[in-house]
């Protein structure tokens, strides 16, 4: 017989790790437990920290706050760290040396919240309106950085960011600015910082608030809005001001109105205010605010710009100048007076080619509407030939004293003037006379340019009826004359010789006019047939002395 032997041996297990330490975070000040289980293992278990052997036995001397939590029958040998702090940030390892055993490296992340954040300048800042700020918050020595959020009034606003790291590496500071650009209704407006990291996932805030300086905002106002002129007008300056306002000044026109130093002034309007601002200045200790209004005056014409007499040849172009002021807007026009005719509705008149006949006085007229009318004159005088008006028939009695009149109207005033009839020639200081015939020069006005001449006939005879009477004046812009003649009539007539004319020529004063009846243009040639040797003899002169420069 064959026997057979089974040997049964019991089977071999070798040691391994059934639980190795697994990474973590933890807060500062926390209880850190990090396991390690080794499976058939009676031998020595030790931990490292950082590669550094941290010791054998349960209570690691070297390590106050570090145990091993030892459960043999089980191999267990836990870490257990009491209120790490960032020394324990590290790699841990935990080692069976006898079965050449080594676990896995754990990290172990120390957080730390950050410090309490802050702003700078809190908790009130003060600033001045208008001046950019940036509100800087600190967040230090987190771990991980700290994330830092704004808050405008609680809603979230973007700032930016700096990083520094602090010497042991591990920490860090985080900086956050806001910038800002204050005004006057930012006073009392909250800024908050709030900073968060895995420490601390609620969050750390603080607040300021802002106090912002500023000069006065002033609103002026009037009361009533229009006035008439001399009627009472209320300025009202309403401010306010961060600090307090500390004084007010009035001004009109840029003048200080003194004693004027209250939020309210009240006076009587004229037309000044309607171009002359009224200024309040309100100032604190920041600054000064100056705010300036009108004040819609109602008032009558007021002459601005007073037209000035003109005096210019003849042919010449004329510009008349003229203005007024008034409210509400007014209306003006130029004319000639005299006449209706409207010549310009500007503040200019503008004459082309001017005439003896434009001549005279113009007049500048403004009306307000409601308010009230002004007006103006002034004189072109204008430089041409003498314009005679007489009456061309005029009359005398028989055997009695007649007179036969020459008025010259004449701008300048006439060199010379010459009387001819039958064969007398008169000239100023040349001619001679017959006894019965003299010759005097007179100025109707003393303030006028024209010259009345008077032929006067003692005695007069039928032969001075039968005679026409030539009356010739020169100036440096030629000659005028005019054929009178002379008839009889059975009594004394008062002859009115002067005229005012459509042709009115203006002899040095405004007042002073001329007007030619006789529209008709005489000159020597005229009626050769009735014009006697004398009248021929003036046409000679005329010749003569044409161009040259005569003396009266």
């Amino acid at each position: 017989y064959l026997t057979c032997l089974l040997l049964f041996s019991p089977p071999v297990w070798t040691a391994r790790f059934s639980q190795e330490p697994a990474d973590q975070s933890v807060v500062r000040g926390q209880r850190v437990l990090l396991s390690c289980v080794v499976f058939n293992y009676s031998g020595i278990v030790q931990w490292t920290k950082d590669g550094l052997a941290l010791g054998i036995g349960e209570d690691l001397q070297a390590w106050p706050r570090y145990r091993v939590l030892r459960v043999q029958e089980l191999g267990q040998y836990n870490l257990e760290i009491l209120s790490a702090d960032l020394s324990d940030d590290a790699q841990y390892e935990c080692q069976a040396p006898d079965a050449a055993l080594r676990s896995r490296r754990a990290k172990l992340t120390l957080l730390i919240p950050p410090d309490d954040p802050v702003i700078d300048g809190g908790p009130e800042v003060l600033l001045n309106a208008g001046e950019s700020y940036n509100l800087s918050c600190v967040s230090r020595g987190a771990k991980p950085a700290s994330v830092i959020e704004w808050l405008k009034d609680g809603l979230p606003t973007e700032g930016a960011v700096s990083v520094t790291v602090l010497p042991d590496r591990k920490r860090v500071t985080t900086r956050s600015y806001l910038p800002v650009h204050p005004v006057d209704t930012d006073t009392g407006r909250n800024f908050s910082c709030v900073t968060t990291n895995q420490a601390v996932p609620t969050g750390k805030s603080t607040t300021v608030t802002l106090n912002v300086h500023h000069p006065p905002t002033v609103t002026l106002s009037i009361e009533p809005r229009s006035v008439l002129e001399g009627d009472r007008v209320t300025f009202t300056c309403q401010a306010h001001a961060n600090p307090p306002i500390m004084g007010y000044r009035w001004a009109k026109g840029g003048v200080v109105l003194q004693g004027a130093r209250e939020s309210v002034f009240t006076t009587k309007a004229d037309h000044s205010f309607f171009t002359e601002p009224v200024s309040c200045l309100v100032f604190n200790a920041v600054g000064k605010t100056n705010v300036s209004i009108l004040v819609d005056v109602h008032f009558g014409p007021i002459l601005l710009v007073e037209p000035q007499p003109k005096t210019v040849d003849v042919d010449s172009d004329v510009t008349l100048n003229c203005k007024w002021a008034g409210n509400p807007p007014l209306t003006l026009t130029w004319f000639k007076k005299g006449s209706n005719m409207v010549l310009s509705n500007s503040n200019q008149l503008y004459l082309k080619s001017v005439s003896q006949a434009d001549a005279g006085q113009y007049v500048c007229k403004a009306i307000v509407p409601r308010i009230g009318v002004g007006e103006t004159e002034v004189t072109l005088t204008v430089n041409g030939p003498p314009i005679i008006s007489s009456d061309p028939v005029q009359y005398a009695v028989r055997g009695e004293r007649g007179e036969v009149k020459c008025y010259i109207a004449s701008t300048p005033p006439p060199d010379k003037i010459v009387w001819a009839w039958k064969e007398n020639v008169w000239e100023k200081e040349r001619g001679t006379l017959l006894e019965r015939y003299t010759v005097e020069q007179s100025r109707p006005s003393p303030e006028g340019g024209g010259v009345l001449s008077t032929l006067t006939i003692n005695n007069v005879m039928e032969s001075d009826f039968q005679s026409t009477y030539n009356c010739t004046a020169w100036n440096a812009f030629g000659p005028g004359t005019m054929i009178i003649t002379l008839e009889e009539t059975g009594e004394r007539q008062s002859l009115l010789l002067l005229h005012l004319s459509r042709r009115g020529v203006t002899l040095g004063k405004p007042d002073i006019k001329v007007e030619t009846i006789n529209k008709e243009s005489h000159s020597l040639e005229e009626d050769s047939g009735s014009v006697s040797t004398a009248s021929r003899m003036v046409k000679a002169m005329y010749s003569v002395s044409r161009g040259a420069t005569l003396t009266y």
